[in-house]
């Protein structure tokens, strides 16, 4: 037997014969209404088509149980791990997640900002561009919502969770240090904060360490295909004869998997046994760093944290905004750990 189809909400109450608001109850919390309404509304829906559009009833209301999601982009595969455990927090606290990418462009990062006030969000957590982020954009974004960054704190005061840069690039830079020769800082364009962070951190550490730091900026024009860069960077300092040490600290994993790639290009061995020619180590232990030849040494954010307290510092914030309060924290910064693979 075909199940029944219904157009509305209206035609579907009519059907169950519940009231149109008791039915929206049921669809926001089942535990609401009484048993027996509860177990009528189920049987009506096993013998129906029915879905209810919850966009639709959501944008009725003055605060929605949407939250959007903004980051640079999607084709990094540490947004999307972080992305992928915020999507599940959300929705395991009875929230819609809404995710947005920027492309790495200012103007689409505004756009969706727009986009998000338009549907009518609850709130935002954000990893904005950085020094390419339309401020306007982002203050108008948290006048109008709460507003929490990860990964990178926006221009705008704004509650923010994030690496702890200083301790772990002290940490790794201290290893390399402890472990064979004092890492060269293979830098790379500031496309955010982390960038001057880690590499302050790396100037105090080798300074601490009893040694003098040496840091190669990134010669090209700033750009979010960090590979291409650690490769090319790479190249260019090879076609001068000789590398400047023999163990290199890139600033980020996609970096580094660059400069691997031009190194064993030029038929170099990396890795910390004898009779190899260099030492590479990175930071963030992308999720594809232990699947390098050979597999990255690295600093591992705390990805799960991250996307845990923002949800949780988001909620705080959205909470206190209906009764009035003041949250406790504003800022969650979480240490990183030292991953000692092959290359390093």
């Amino acid at each position: 037997m075909a199940k029944k189809s219904y157009k509305s909400m209206d035609d579907f109450a009519a059907a169950s014969g519940v009231s149109r608001p008791t039915l929206s109850k049921f669809f926001d919390d089942p535990s609401q209404i009484k048993e027996v309404t509860r177990k009528r509304i189920e049987a009506a829906l096993k013998k129906s088509n029915f879905e209810p559009n919850l966009f639709a009833r959501h944008l009725n209301r003055k605060r929605t149980r949407n939250i959007g999601i903004l980051v640079p982009t999607m084709s990094d595969p540490f947004y999307v791990q972080v992305v992928s455990l915020i999507e599940l927090e959300l929705r395991e606290k009875g929230f819609w997640p809404v995710q947005i990418s920027s492309h790495t462009r200012p103007e689409l990062e505004a756009e969706a900002v727009r986009t998000l006030l338009s549907l009518k969000v609850a709130g935002a957590i954000v990893a904005p561009l950085g020094a390419g982020s339309r401020r306007s954009a982002l203050e108008r974004l948290k006048d109008a919502i709460p507003v929490v960054c990860f990964d990178n704190p926006a221009s705008a005061d704004l509650p923010y969770v994030g690496n702890d840069n200083a301790q772990s690039m002290a940490a790794i830079v201290q290893y390399l240090c402890r472990s064979g020769e004092p890492p060269i800082f293979l830098e790379i364009p500031h496309m955010t904060e982390n960038a001057g962070e880690r590499q302050a951190s790396y100037r105090a550490t080798m300074v601490r360490e009893g040694h003098s730091p040496l840091v190669i900026d990134c010669d090209a024009p700033p750009s979010w295909e960090f590979e291409r860069l650690g490769y090319e960077q790479m190249q260019r300092m090879l076609a001068k004869g000789s590398l400047p040490g023999k163990t290199l600290l890139c600033a980020n994993d996609r970096f580094a998997f660059g400069a691997m790639a031009a190194a064993f290009a030029s038929g170099l061995k990396i890795g910390r046994n004898d009779g190899c020619d260099v030492r590479i180590a990175g930071h963030d232990d992308h999720p594809l760093s232990r699947y390098t030849c050979p597999s990255l040494t690295t600093m591992a954010q705390n990805a799960s944290e991250i996307a845990a307290k923002s949800v949780e510092l988001l909620l705080a914030h959205i909470e206190s905004e209906d009764d009035g309060t003041t949250p406790a924290t504003n800022k969650v910064i979480l240490e990183a750990t030292l991953v000692m693979r092959d290359s390093a």
